[in-house]
């Protein structure tokens, strides 16, 4: 009966690949659920690197496969870790002298007297993570020098060593008095560079002085300096030989070879958007299927290892893991900070230090768990094939070297698949704080439920979730295949997974469901309307409740009172305090706009005018300001903020135009004809203007009455086509996809003529807007061929060079939401 149910769930894990993507991913999804739980192999093979964070932080997962006492690393590769020779604040914060003015000469000597100097904490800036507060050019024109001391054993090889650094902005850095780093400009993150020769030469044994001098003409203000070399490592793992990897909606499925048996690793996030329980349930599974290839029985058993980083910002932070009490037929380790600052740090490349990251794993499977030093563990299993049972007691330590462990007896595998199943799951306990309430993960919204208790149900629903999860896969690319072809159902796949991570489903105060969407690395913001407006396709086909969800806090935010401006915020926060607008710039014709068409197009997906009439007062004053101000904008900032600031923006006035089109439209879904007569003509004798501003020689400008030869993607006008609000000639959009075709570049369509790079979610837009099916595949071909061959190994970019396919900013992103605009249309002509 067990190998008759292991083969069922091993058809139905395989099956959904048959039509998979054929294109090879820029990062491969492995868990992805929210901004903070989502981790990626940014590598062709599982086992070229280690796991990654979205942001690019090492989150190291590990697996390998013992076969007749040999071992393979199938999972991973093992991240280095250091032996600190001189910490740097990502540890923990180090005494230092200071000052802020420039000092005398030989300041960077060992033998210099800093009598005068103050004593503080390190790391300095003006981010939440330094100890000790100095601030830019502004107030502090010299910048700030520093001064620390430590000593050398004289033990580790000095050409191994690497300067740890983080600095915002120009630094120098001196070592007894010689001057071994000179680094322009700033970074966001730590990075380790080899030690320079000088620096080797300039190491004693003993006592040593490390002298910083950094300023900030602009910006941010923050540095930070160590030293470490790289620590000896895990015993010797050969890899198994990776075969073939596959990834469909809610699905990544790799096989390899590990000596004579195949191996197949499947990771499956069921992120099923009709059921908000389920989509907001952060499990997911990890299904490992094995057989022999020669016809003989071999001796299986697997290891899977979690790095306590899965539940820190930094490699350095202290965390604790612990065995957790086996119930409902589920066993569980935990691990997590030993701060725990809940909702505390906020920003942008930053990682979740607050809350618990789970390896869990059925009973059945009789497993064995435990937290400890991920190189001792991984070494007993290489050796034992088996973990030492656990203690029971906390291990502490630093997030990189200490985390979770299990190791599965297979038993004895033959020519039929055996298989097992684990899951990996995260409580962040309280999710987002919203106008100073912290607010709870959706699935958890009545604190009844608690982790172990969603790993039962979990574990309870696991085979459903697998025929399920596969037949949606399957559908998907099916619809999407039918809708666009085989190279735009490739992208929909890549895409699904990433668009639903970037954002976290939490209840909000009256219990409704909010859906808050994460600025990946762009500036962090949290809710931000033109980033809802690009992601929305998406979540208007499969479930439009969750749409309502990202709207909902900017229609409260203005309805409260607190926002008193009289047009759309840009957002509600940064991440993951939603505690109201923290972009420095408003937006004003481009978030009504947005707002106004995104409600349109939820009316249209729930098919009643219900959301619209809940809001009807604020949509009133939002239209209001773009009938006054919205035909011709003034020099402001549109969502392609990057670009700059722009007047007279014609596909800005585009989306102005569309947008009280919109709000005529819903007046009509709510029976008042005079209003949206009024509104219908506003549109429509704004349209007919537009054109004449805005026409060139068979197409139509970046700019009005713009003498420059100038063009620009009017993507906004595809809401023309897909709300059926007719407003403006089909000629208008047909004689922009003619000339557009006539600017294509080998990895995609400019964004417009003022640069070669491109927005990827733009052109599926503007892809949507022609008529042929030809002309959309021409448009996704080169999209296509960027997603394949970019160089830039990150979570999809939606903003890439179209010269040489090399991202240019932003990944991970929800933005590629907007992908599923063309399905999206499809959807609505059904609705006719």
């Amino acid at each position: 009966m067990l190998r008759t149910l292991a083969f069922s769930l091993s058809v139905c894990l395989s099956a959904g690949f048959v039509q998979a993507q054929s294109l090879r991913p820029p990062a491969y999804p492995l868990i992805t659920h929210d901004p903070y739980f989502s981790v990626w192999s940014t590598t062709d093979k599982l086992t070229e690197s280690p796991t990654r964070h979205w942001t690019g932080k090492a989150q190291s997962l590990e697996g390998v496969i013992r076969v007749d006492g040999k071992a393979y690393q199938f999972l991973g590769a093992i991240p280095t870790n250091y032996r600190t020779i001189l910490a740097t604040g990502e540890l923990k914060p180090y005494p230092a002298q200071y000052t802020f003015a420039k000092p005398a000469a030989g300041w960077e000597t060992p033998d210099f007297n800093a009598t005068g100097w103050q004593s503080g904490m390190g790391p300095f800036g003006d981010t939440p993570e330094a100890k000790t507060r100095w601030r830019n050019v502004r107030t502090n024109p010299d910048g700030i020098y520093y001064r620390r001391e430590f000593d050398y054993d004289g033990k580790s090889d000095p050409s191994a060593m690497l300067l740890s650094i983080n600095h915002d902005d120009d630094v120098k850095v001196y070592l007894n008095g010689t001057l071994i780093l000179e680094k322009a400009d700033y970074i966001s993150e730590y990075v380790n560079l080899p030690l320079s020769a000088a620096g080797q030469k300039a190491l004693r044994t003993g006592r040593n002085v490390l002298a910083v001098h950094c300023v900030s003409p602009r910006g941010g203000s923050f540095i930070d300096v160590g030293l470490i070399v790289p620590a000896p490592t895990s015993a010797g793992v050969s890899p198994a030989t990776q075969t073939d990897v596959t990834v469909s909606a809610t699905q990544t499925e790799y096989t390899f070879l590990a000596g004579p048996v195949s191996l197949t690793a499947n990771f499956l996030s069921p992120l099923l958007l009709n059921n908000i329980d389920l989509a907001a349930r952060p499990v997911t599974y990890l299904t490992f299927t094995t057989r022999s290839t020669d016809g003989k029985p071999h001796t299986v058993q697997l290891y899977v290892s979690a790095a306590g980083t899965l539940a820190s910002h930094s490699a350095g932070q202290d965390v604790a893991a612990r065995t957790g009490k086996a119930t409902g037929g589920v066993q569980w380790l935990q691990v997590g900070t030993q701060q725990q600052p809940v909702l505390q740090r906020k920003g942008d490349n930053v990682r979740i230090d607050w809350g618990y990251a789970y390896l869990a794993a059925p009973a059945s499977t009789n497993a064995q768990l435990a937290p400890g030093s991920l190189t001792a563990l991984k070494n007993t299993f290489v050796t034992e094939g088996a973990l030492a049972p656990a203690t029971g007691e906390e291990t502490v330590g630093s997030a990189g070297e200490v985390g979770l462990a299990v190791s599965v007896p297979v038993g004895s595998v033959g020519t039929s698949p055996v298989q097992k199943h684990l899951m990996l799951a995260y409580d962040d306990e309280y999710s987002v704080q919203y106008f100073g309430q912290n607010l709870r993960p959706w699935w958890r919204r009545d604190n009844k439920t608690d982790m172990p208790a969603l790993l039962r149900t979990a574990e309870a629903d696991y085979s459903q979730l697998v025929k399920q999860s596969t037949a949606f896969d399957k559908k998907l690319y099916a619809d999407a295949l039918k809708a666009g072809g085989k190279q735009y159902a490739d992208l929909c796949a890549l895409a699904y997974r990433q668009a639903i991570a970037a954002h976290k489903i939490v209840a909000g105060p009256k219990g409704e469901v909010f859906f808050f969407s994460k600025e990946n690395f762009s500036n962090g913001s949290i809710g931000t309307v033109d980033v809802t407006y690009p992601s929305a396709p998406l979540f208007l086909l499969y479930n439009p409740t969750l749409l309502t969800g990202m709207t909902e806090p900017i229609f409260q935010y203005s309805e409260s009172g607190r926002w008193t401006k009289p047009f759309a915020a840009h957002d509600v926060g940064t991440y993951p305090q939603a505690n109201g607008q923290t972009y420095g710039e408003d937006m004003p014709v481009e978030e009504c706009g947005n707002m106004l068409l995104l409600t349109a197009a939820i009316v249209k997906a729930q098919g009643n005018a219900a959301y619209a009439k809940k809001h009807w007062p604020v949509l009133t004053t939002w239209v209001n300001y773009l009938r006054d101000n919205g035909f011709d904008p003034a020099n402001q900032l549109c969502t392609d903020d990057f670009a700059g600031h722009l007047a007279r923006n014609a596909n800005l006035s585009l989306k102005a135009i569309l947008g009280i089109a919109a709000y005529g439209q819903m007046a009509a879904m709510q029976g008042d004809r005079k209003t949206a007569d009024t509104y219908l003509a506003i549109a429509r004798d704004m349209a007919t203007r537009w054109q004449r501003l805005a026409a060139d020689n068979r197409h139509y400008d970046l700019t009005f009455e713009n003498k420059a030869d100038t063009w620009s993607q009017k993507y906004n006008l595809v809401w023309d086509k897909l709300l059926g609000l007719n407003i403006f000639p089909k000629t208008v959009a047909q004689e922009e996809i003619a000339y557009y075709l006539t600017k294509q570049q080998p990895y995609g369509l400019p964004l417009d003529s003022r640069k070669t790079y491109t927005k990827s979610d733009w052109i599926m837009w503007t892809a949507t807007m022609a008529d042929s099916e030809r002309d959309f595949q021409a448009f996704i071909a080169p999209v296509w061929k960027f997603a394949n061959e970019t160089p830039s190994r990150v979570p999809l970019t939606d903003w890439h060079e179209t010269t040489d396919a090399k991202q240019v900013g932003f990944q991970a992103r929800s933005v590629v939401g907007g992908y599923y605009i063309k399905l999206l249309e499809k959807a609505f002509k059904a609705k006719k």
